[in-house]
C-alpha cells in the first residue's frame, strides 16, 4: 500500500522548511514568487493533499456540519438535505449526512460519531421522542438545530411546519368534498408530527360538528410505502370502510394507493386519499396525489443558517429561535370525487 505524502516530504522535495510549505498553503502572499512556484510544483508532483481534519483540530473549528435524518429513502428528507447543503456551501462548509432509519439506537451511534469528528454542529430530526439522545450533544458542547421537530423540554433552535394546521387542511378538504367517515394512517405514535397531524384532523372534524369517532386511526410501525400497503390491506378488510383516508406522509399514501389499485378499488371514486409532504412522486403517481406541502428545501436551508449564526457568534449571546413555517394544501385527482 502506498504511503501518504506529508508536508515534510513536500518541504524536502522543494528544499524549503516545513513552515514555508505551510505558508504557501495558508498564506501564499507571504512567500516569494519563485519559492512559491517551487513548493507548488513539489505538491503537484508528489500528489500532496493536506490533512483537513488535522488542520481543523488545531484550529478548534470544523468545516463540517452533521445532518441526521429519519429516512433518506424518503424524498422529503432528501430535499431537507439539499437545502442544508446549499446554505452550508455558501458559508464554505460541507455536510455529513447520516440516516437513523427511525432507530433510536442508530441515532445514538451517529450522534457519538459526530462528537468524535468534532463537527461544527448538528441538524437533527430526532427518532427519540424523549430527547434523551440529544443530551449527548449538550454534554459535548455541540450546537444543534432540530429540523421538522420541536422536541419536548428543549430550548434550542428549531425549524418546523405547523403540523396541526396541516392536519386540519387535509381533513377540512375531505369534509368539504362530502366525506363523513375518514381514516388516519398515522405511522408510529411516538412521533410528534404524527400526533400533531392527528390533532389537526380532529380539530377540522370538530369545526364541522363531527365527533372523533368519524376518524378511525390505523397506526403503522414505519413511515414508508410498505407500511402504507399494509394499512391499505387493513382498510380493505373493514366491514364499514371509510370513504376517505388521510395519511401522515406521502409514502404511506402511495402504499395505500397501491393496495387500492391491486384490489380494484377506485381512487377517488371509492376512496379519496390525501398525503403529507408533497414529495415529487406525489404528482407523478398513477392517480396524482393530493398532499399537504411542506417547504422541505427551505426548512433545511433555514436550519443550516440558524446553526451558522450560533456557531459564528463569538459573543456567547446567541438567542435560540423556533421557526414555524406554514403548510399548503395541493389538490390533485386522488381526492376530487365528491360523495
Amino acid at each position: 500500500m502506498a504511503q501518504s505524502v506529508g508536508i515534510k516530504d513536500v518541504a524536502r522535495a522543494a528544499g524549503v522548511s516545513v513552515g514555508t510549505v505551510s505558508n504557501v498553503i495558508n498564506r501564499p502572499d507571504t512567500v516569494a514568487t519563485e519559492t512559491r512556484a517551487r513548493v507548488l510544483s513539489a505538491i503537484d508532483r508528489l500528489g500532496y493533499v493536506r490533512s483537513e481534519s488535522a488542520r481543523q483540530l488545531r484550529a478548534g473549528r470544523s468545516r463540517i456540519m452533521g445532518l441526521l435524518v429519519l429516512d433518506m429513502g424518503n424524498p422529503f428528507f432528501v430535499d431537507v438535505a439539499r437545502g442544508a447543503e446549499r446554505a452550508a456551501r455558501k458559508a464554505g462548509l460541507g455536510v455529513m449526512v447520516c440516516n437513523s432509519a427511525e432507530s433510536v439506537g442508530e441515532e445514538a451511534e451517529y450522534l457519538s460519531l459526530f462528537a468524535e469528528q468534532r463537527v461544527r454542529g448538528v441538524l437533527l430530526t430526532p427518532a427519540d421522542a424523549t430527547g434523551r439522545n440529544i443530551d449527548s450533544l449538550r454534554r459535548h458542547g455541540i450546537p444543534f438545530v432540530l429540523v421538522d421537530r420541536v422536541a419536548e423540554g428543549t430550548t434550542e433552535c428549531s425549524v418546523s411546519v405547523d403540523d396541526v394546521a396541516g392536519g386540519a387542511l387535509a381533513v377540512r378538504h375531505l369534509i368539504d368534498a362530502g366525506h363523513r367517515s375518514l381514516a388516519y394512517v398515522s405511522g408510529p405514535p411516538g412521533f410528534n408530527q404524527v400526533r400533531d397531524r392527528r390533532t389537526g384532523a380532529l380539530n377540522a372534524l370538530a369545526e364541522a360538528g363531527l365527533g372523533p369517532e368519524c376518524l378511525r386511526e390505523l397506526p403503522t410501525e414505519r413511515l414508508d410505502v410498505a407500511a402504507g400497503r399494509d394499512a391499505g390491506a387493513r382498510l380493505l378488510g373493514l366491514a364499514d370502510r371509510p370513504t376517505a383516508v388521510f395519511c401522515a406522509n406521502d409514502l404511506l399514501a402511495l402504499g395505500v394507493l397501491q393496495a387500492m389499485y391491486a384490489a380494484g378499488v377506485g381512487v377517488p371514486d371509492d376512496l379519496a386519499i390525501v398525503g403529507y409532504d408533497d414529495i415529487e412522486f406525489a404528482a407523478a403517481a398513477a392517480v396524482p396525489l393530493t398532499s399537504v406541502r411542506q417547504p422541505a428545501v427551505t426548512m433545511g436551508a433555514l436550519a443550516a443558517e440558524l446553526l451558522l449564526e450560533e456557531t459564528e457568534d463569538g459573543s456567547g449571546r446567541h438567542e435560540h429561535r423556533r421557526v414555524v413555517l406554514q403548510p399548503e394544501l395541493v389538490v390533485r385527482r386522488s381526492s376530487l370525487a365528491a360523495r
